[in-house]
């Protein structure tokens, strides 16, 4: 993105990310209170995250997991949460629709993450960055981002970083309105048919239609 873009981007954040919290407000403290009667405290999952410039930051998120849950590992690397897994709360069956997210419409207005852009890797995930990964670093990660619309966790960890790449490297105002709108029907399961049928792909598709292919 052009300065002029990024500028009009950080405005869209500051401005959406206020309004947001303000207006969910209400909801996002039932979220709160079905957290707590439901699994106790706390109510929020709070973690280190690598932001831009290899930055480091606090991401908050609604938690969904009983207290003192494991960490469970792909055979890539990534962390696995299965459908049924025995960690998740009944609410936070709920919530990892996408409601369990809305807490870092804070982290967006501090300016450590942005609405669109890479979801923000933990720091230990830095030692298994292959070539070329860290260029994610380069912008401010994402509440939703091209790989989350791509398919999300149903593409491998490394190839989610190489749609990453691709998105630092052609991103556009545009194109994050594109995620934006994609991302919005994702989290509205019954309306996933109004959307076009190549919301998901791989990398090697984006390569494909950024050459013209």
């Amino acid at each position: 993105m052009s300065g002029a873009q990024l500028a009009v981007k950080r405005a869209i954040d500051m401005v959406v990310s206020a309004l947001g919290l303000l207006v969910l407000s209400p909801v996002l403290a039932v979220i709160a209170v079905a957290i707590v009667v439901e699994s106790g405290t706390p109510v929020f999952f709070i973690d280190t995250r690598l932001g831009k410039d290899r930055r480091t930051f606090k991401i908050y998120k609604f938690r969904t997991m009983f207290v003192g849950s494991d960490a469970r590992f792909n055979s890539d690397g990534s962390m696995r949460v299965d459908s049924k897994d025995d960690r998740v709360t009944r609410v936070g069956r709920v919530l990892r629709t996408g409601l369990d997210e809305l807490p870092q419409l804070w982290n967006v207005l501090r300016g450590e993450m942005s609405l669109i852009g890479p979801r923000p890797d933990p720091v230990w995930a830095l030692e298994k960055y292959q070539p070329g990964d860290e260029v994610k670093l380069q912008v401010r990660p994402g509440i939703a981002g091209l790989a989350q619309v791509m398919g999300r966790t149903s593409i491998p960890w490394h190839e989610r970083l190489e749609i990453d790449r691709i998105y630092v490297r052609t991103s556009t105002l545009r194109m994050d309105m594109r995620i934006a709108y994609l991302t919005a029907f994702e989290l509205f399961p019954p309306l996933r048919r109004f959307v076009p049928a190549r919301r998901h792909g791989t990398a090697e598709d984006l390569k494909r239609e950024h050459r013209g292919e």
